[in-house]
């Protein structure tokens, strides 16, 4: 994959360390909105630290071909973070599969910028690493991921007891996934 794609409104980027600042302050003003959908943060998550050692990380994998984060900027302020598309957990052999996750700031939502994202990058992912499958897990009351899944052909496949510990607490999600038509 590239390391940089856009659509008619979006800029899809891997960011270099340079951009920590950004990607913490997208944090900082999502804070309360993400923190009940993620993972417990570690303690130094939101420093400046953590995020230029987060984004080395991301970028080594990215040139291992082993993860891929893309950023969204609107084109017109490519400065602002408004989120990211996540591929991960790739599998060869019999599967050719990863997980995908992304998240957006909560002013962006309900926008259609999601949709615009993933519409670009899921194929890119499909034919660059010869994806059949990409998987997702959401849980069951987040209808609007929901829906994002349905609108771009994602099947609801099955229901994972106490799968992802989720702000401290195992949660139950669905589980989608989208075939590579090709």
């Amino acid at each position: 994959m590239l390391t940089t794609y856009s659509t008619n409104r979006l800029e899809l980027r891997i960011l270099p360390a340079i951009y920590s600042k950004n990607i913490l302050e997208f944090y900082n003003r999502n804070k309360d909105f993400l923190e009940p959908l993620e993972p417990e943060r570690s303690p130094n998550f939101y420093s400046e630290t953590y995020q230029i050692s987060n984004l080395n990380c991301e970028y080594n994998a990215f040139v291992k071909g082993v993860y891929a984060r893309y950023w969204l900027s609107e084109k017109d302020a490519p400065e602002k973070i408004i989120g990211s598309v996540c591929f991960s957990d790739f599998k060869k052999g019999a599967f050719y599969s990863c997980m995908i996750g992304y998240k957006l700031d909560q002013m962006y939502c309900n926008k259609g910028y999601m949709s615009e994202a993933l519409i670009k990058l899921i194929p890119h992912a499909c034919n660059d690493f010869s994806l059949h499958r990409i998987n997702a897990i959401v849980m069951p009351d987040n209808t609007p991921s929901i829906n994002l899944l349905e609108r771009l052909n994602f099947i609801r496949e099955g229901y994972l007891h106490s799968c992802a510990q989720i702000n401290g607490k195992w949660k139950d999600h669905l589980l989608y996934s989208y075939i590579n038509p090709e």
